[in-house]
């Protein structure tokens, strides 16, 4: 059995972890660590996992645990890493934005590999250290790959997408409580959000002509799920487009091109993207949907590290949707 650790265990991302690896085949966890509540049992923070597991938070770090997932706010990672020396053979996989980007790849010689498996799998086999993509960025580029890299993507991209609550993280601030996003919709960080930095980046890999992308996030009044739109200019026929999205992806166990509308009830609860394309005169419309605290976080990082092991890709990951 896989031993793993998971730093920052009290949040939303540490808790998915827990909840996946209580019931992954192959791992079992080791610790889950807390500075704010160590010494209490995991069910504290996560009530849903009563009689489960007996676990209790932890202030001590194994460093020699196989696999440590970070599950630490954005900065924090880097500074972790520095106070804690872990074993050679110990793999670590990110879920923060600090190694996301080439310039921020590296930290005391260990290297980051950006951990999006329908475009990095054999990287990431031999990888002992893992950027886990953003959210956004996971269900943005998803939608986009296959046009880049048909070199499809040179004119101006225009997407927007609709997050859940849970995507801001646990502690409460006045746009993620109740009274205020109930009933409630607004935009924030228009064409500037981080994830940006790391959709352009995997975009250019291809090395074809990227238009500029004009992102506008939403805040949905619901917890969990992303569900993004993109159009941009597009000669081909729908066939065409369908042929090409279904060809990019047909290794990939955990993205799907649907030939029906999809919706995000599809995907919340599961490692899975769902695509859906549209033509629209000399527009191309893509739908990609999936769950932020999985397929954008937890659960990729599940997958990733099944990769880094020599695992069935789906070990653990075989999850239900909650449909209705």
């Amino acid at each position: 059995m896989i031993k793993a650790g998971i730093i920052g265990g009290s949040g939303y991302t540490g808790g998915e972890l827990i909840r996946i690896l209580l019931n992954h085949p192959e791992a079992e966890i080791d610790f889950v660590y807390s500075t704010t509540r160590a010494g209490k049992e995991i069910t504290t923070a996560h009530p849903d996992l009563l009689g489960l597991t007996d676990l209790a938070f932890t202030d001590t770090v194994n460093l020699n645990v196989a696999v440590v997932f970070l599950c630490l706010g954005h900065g924090n990672s880097t500074s972790f890493l520095k106070e804690h020396s872990f074993s050679s053979e110990t793999k670590i996989i990110d879920l923060s934005n600090d190694f996301r980007l080439h310039a921020d790849s590296v930290l005391d010689g260990k290297e980051f590999i950006y951990g999006l498996p329908e475009t990095n799998r054999e990287k990431i086999k031999t990888a002992n250290y893992i950027a886990n993509p953003g959210c956004f960025a996971t269900a943005i580029q998803l939608a986009l790959l296959p046009l880049a890299k048909a070199n499809l993507l040179g004119d101006e991209v225009h997407i927007n997408a609709v997050t859940g609550s849970t995507g801001a993280g646990v502690s409460p601030s006045g746009t993620t409580h109740f009274s205020w996003r109930n009933n409630n919709v607004s935009w924030y960080k228009p064409f500037t959000h981080q994830h940006l930095g790391e959709i352009g980046e995997s975009l250019a890999s291809f090395e074809t002509p990227v238009g500029e992308l004009l992102f506008l996030p939403t805040r949905g009044n619901f917890p969990r799920g992303i569900l993004a739109t993109a159009y941009t200019k597009y000669n081909g026929t729908l066939e065409e487009a369908i042929t090409l999205y279904k060809e990019f992806y047909k290794e990939a166990l955990f993205t799907q091109i649907s030939d029906q509308e999809i919706h995000l009830k599809q995907v919340v609860n599961t490692n899975q993207c769902h695509i859906h394309l549209h033509k629209h005169n000399n527009r191309l419309l893509i739908t990609s949907a999936i769950d932020n605290l999985l397929k954008g976080a937890s659960g990729q990082a599940v997958q990733n590290m099944n990769l880094m092991f020599g695992l069935a890709e789906n070990s653990g990951l075989n999850l239900k949707a909650a449909a209705f």
